[in-house]
């Protein structure tokens, strides 16, 4: 794997020699974790990988508490430990030097007080946004990086399929997510890749919905939102059950968005506008009506993050290209009602053709 790292840095400092930049300041632990395979959220203390292209000289830059296990994940062994009472900017002078003029930053991760101290220690630095270079690098996912998203998504469905088996009428909301995300740990996930969601009846109308103490009743759908990390990866899968039998608008609507999904994972290759994938699964759903019912993006990149590039959405002119990797997730949301998502998980081979990596069946299937 040594070599990825390798890899991944000299095409970094190519970027940043051709933008001219001096020092590159690398904060967001993601990308920290992309670059040097060391994997930490250090919370409000300063971590970085830090780039001197004059010197043509790495750093790692970590909290103290950190020391032992960066020493063991690391590829970039220029590691420079921050404790408690240390200012990490005046370290970070006293290791570098002075004179640097352009620095790169992500200015996304970059609060203004990072801005500030920054300008305090480098008086008048101008800065150039590395940022988006940094998401394209890692949009395009090699196979060795879809494998370890295909594990997660492997995981997952494991937790999925012997989760809902425990779904029992008048079971809460959260009791059925602890179950879950119990499962998850004991499947050999690290834990989940966000929030669980966990929602029934009227409320599977809220996208983004949190569960809470509403019990699962009879004739509810039942919509499940989950992922895991597992090695630094993460999956991201949705299913819609229904409790008991189904009416036949519940039938009508799951099916439009099943078809929907299906024919947004058909449309995905090479060569298209990234926003042809979306275009295709909203069609199904406002040819049958429910266009109004629709109104998010139809996926996302997945991969080191849960959301990353690409967004796919109708507008975006990316061109979709080998090695990327992204959710389709159509749905229909009905307020009061209820709602059905479906979302699967591709990957574009080398030969551009999609492969889709969810196989956990996509039927309605009736619990209870």
């Amino acid at each position: 794997m040594t070599e990825h790292y390798q890899h991944r840095l000299n095409t970094l400092k190519k970027h940043l020699e051709q933008q001219q930049v001096e020092l590159a300041i690398v904060k967001d632990p993601k990308n920290v974790f992309y670059y040097t395979g060391f994997n930490s959220d250090p919370h409000e203390r300063f971590m970085a990988l830090v780039i001197d292209l004059k010197k043509q000289s790495h750093h790692l830059f970590v909290p103290s508490l950190d020391l032992e296990i960066a020493e063991e994940q690391s590829f970039v062994k220029e590691i420079i430990p921050i404790s408690d009472e240390m200012d990490p900017y005046q370290i970070l002078k006293n290791t570098l030097g002075e004179g640097f003029q352009t620095i790169g930053l992500e200015t996304k991760t970059i609060s203004l007080y990072h801005h500030e101290q920054l300008n305090k220690y480098f008086p008048d630095y101008r800065y150039k946004n590395i940022g988006e270079f940094i998401s394209r690098q890692r949009m395009r996912k090699t196979q060795e990086e879809c494998e370890k998203v295909q594990h997660a998504i492997h995981v997952i469905e494991k937790v999925m399929g012997e989760g809902i088996k425990r779904v029992k009428e008048g079971m809460a909301e959260q009791e059925l997510t602890a179950e879950l995300e119990f499962l998850m740990r004991k499947f050999g996930a690290d834990g989940p890749s966000f929030s669980t969601i966990v929602l029934s009846g009227a409320k599977a109308s809220l996208p983004h919905g949190m569960p809470d103490n509403k019990p699962i009743t009879k004739g509810d759908f039942l919509l499940i939102d989950m992922g895991v990390i597992v090695d630094g990866y993460c999956s991201d899968i949705t299913r819609t059950f229904v409790i008991g039998e189904e009416t036949e608008k519940q039938r009508e609507i799951y099916d439009i968005v099943r078809k929907s999904t299906e024919t947004g994972v058909a449309a995905a290759k090479a060569g298209i506008p990234i926003g042809q994938i979306d275009r295709a699964a909203r069609n199904v759903i406002k040819e049958a009506g429910y266009g109004q019912y629709f109104n998010n993006r139809v996926g996302h990149g997945l991969g080191i993050e849960v959301h990353e590039e690409p967004s796919v959405h109708e507008n975006n002119e990316l061109v979709v290209e080998s090695g990327l990797l992204f959710t389709v997730e159509p749905g229909i949301y009905i307020p009061g009602f209820g709602g059905v998502r479906i979302e699967e998980n591709v990957y574009i081979n080398e030969d551009g053709t999609a492969r889709l990596l969810t196989t956990f069946p996509t039927e309605l299937m009736r619990i209870g």
